[in-house]
């Protein structure tokens, strides 16, 4: 009785609460353009680069937007620094700060100086520990601009580097911190072989190393030792003129245990070193041998026979290689993404040996000049087939493109 009356007293209070808190009706399509839970799954149906333009509607919608990380996932925000410095360095501290609300990690700065640099270390003091990825492109900034920011960034774990052409290998030796895992250096034009000892010296964890410099020598190569061995997974060495194989049985001595190698570029390698590749890196996933001119259908023999757990090779531009070639690599089960991009050789006969490799996700024939219409219908049998790139190729028509999308409805073709 009484416990039941009670209860039924406090359920009565307790929706009397709820439905004061019920917000009221919205009568007017600009009241609800600004209700905050209308937009927050409005502003969902918008990709995070969409959003970019959507946080400057009003200052409602930013706010909004700028509340949470999820609407921005997969950007990386990238800063020109000569924009920046128009600004006032208030706006500059609200703009660094918006990036930390917004959930991001990373940073790129464009055309940075070392005034820009140093302008970051004393307006972005939440850099410190939020910060993890750096990347610095086509700038100014010196070897003391570059210690300054490093110093800065207690948290950081990445590095990129493209185009920056003050920074030293002396500034290397002194800013580059253990904690680096992934290194990036690209067309810095006093980075060469120096540089590389600095990185095998003084980053015992790194786990990703990409480097594109033309006046690289074998002999930076040989700064690498078993030191890096078992953290070094990744490794890029793209148009570095100047690799010959003697660079190669550095690699591969010092570096056993790489699953992903680009010698992309690397114009004086032949089928020897290769084959070194071949018989050493039993672990390689990933192999990119693009615009390598010498290598030919022996160095594929080679890669068949011995790379096994092989998934992705890239084969762009080597002019040498044919059908016979082709088909050395058609008996690799594991092979799930190939890429023979302007193979001028390839003929309607090396497509039918691909036509066996079952595990094909992603196939690019692309500028390839002698595949007829005939030749690339055969494709269709490729059934798990995600990507396939015609780009370029004289024997692909209307038709056949019609034909391809019909028979392999789940996959996209780049026309």
């Amino acid at each position: 009785g009484a416990s039941n009356v009670s209860q039924l007293a406090a359920a009565v209070t307790q929706s009397a609460l709820i439905l004061h808190k019920y917000p009221p009706p919205i009568t007017s399509i600009e009241a609800l353009l600004l209700d905050d839970r209308f937009l927050n799954r409005f502003l969902l149906y918008f990709s995070s680069y969409e959003r970019r333009t959507l946080a400057q509607v009003c200052m409602k919608w930013r706010d909004i937007l700028y509340r949470s990380p999820r609407y921005w996932s997969g950007l990386f925000p990238t800063l020109q620094c000569r924009e920046l410095r128009q600004i006032p360095s208030c706006d500059r501290v609200k703009l660094y700060n918006s990036l930390i609300r917004r959930g991001f990690h990373a940073l790129a700065l464009v055309g940075a100086s070392d005034e820009d640099a140093l302008d970051v270390v004393h307006s972005f003091p939440l850099a410190s520990k939020h910060i993890h990825s750096l990347s610095l492109r086509c700038s100014s900034i010196s070897d003391r601009g570059l210690e300054a920011l490093l110093d800065h960034l207690q948290s950081l774990f990445e590095l990129e580097l493209a185009g920056c052409n003050e920074v030293t290998e002396a500034g290397l030796w002194a800013c580059l911190t253990p904690r680096i895992v992934s290194l990036s250096l690209a067309d810095c034009i006093n980075i060469a072989d120096e540089a590389v000892g600095a990185v095998a010296q003084l980053l015992p964890s790194l786990y990703e190393f990409s480097l594109q410099a033309y006046h690289v020598t074998d002999a930076a190569l040989g700064y690498f030792s078993p030191k890096q061995s078992h953290s070094l997974s990744i490794l890029r060495l793209q148009s570095c003129w100047e690799l010959t194989n003697h660079g190669i049985v550095n690699i591969v001595h010092s570096l056993p245990h790489l699953t992903v190698l680009s010698l992309s570029g690397c114009s004086k390698l032949t089928d020897d070193g290769v084959e070194l590749i071949a018989e050493n890196l039993q672990k390689l996933r990933a192999l990119d041998l693009s615009w390598c001119p010498r290598i030919t259908d022996a160095s594929l023999e080679y890669i068949a026979c011995d790379l096994n757990q092989l998934e992705e090779l890239t084969l762009d531009r080597c002019v040498h290689i044919t059908d016979i070639g082709v088909g050395y690599i058609s008996t690799m089960l594991s092979l799930t993404a190939l890429f023979l991009r302007w193979c001028s050789q390839v003929r309607d006969f090396g497509l039918q040996h691909l036509c066996s490799m079952r595990n094909l996700q992603v196939l690019s024939l692309a500028g390839c000049p002698l595949l007829t219409s005939s030749g690339l219908s055969s494709l269709i049998q490729l059934r798990h087939l995600q990507e396939l790139e015609l780009t370029n190729c004289p024997g692909a028509s209307h038709e056949l493109f019609d034909y391809l999308k019909e028979h392999l409805p789940r996959c996209l073709i780049i026309e």
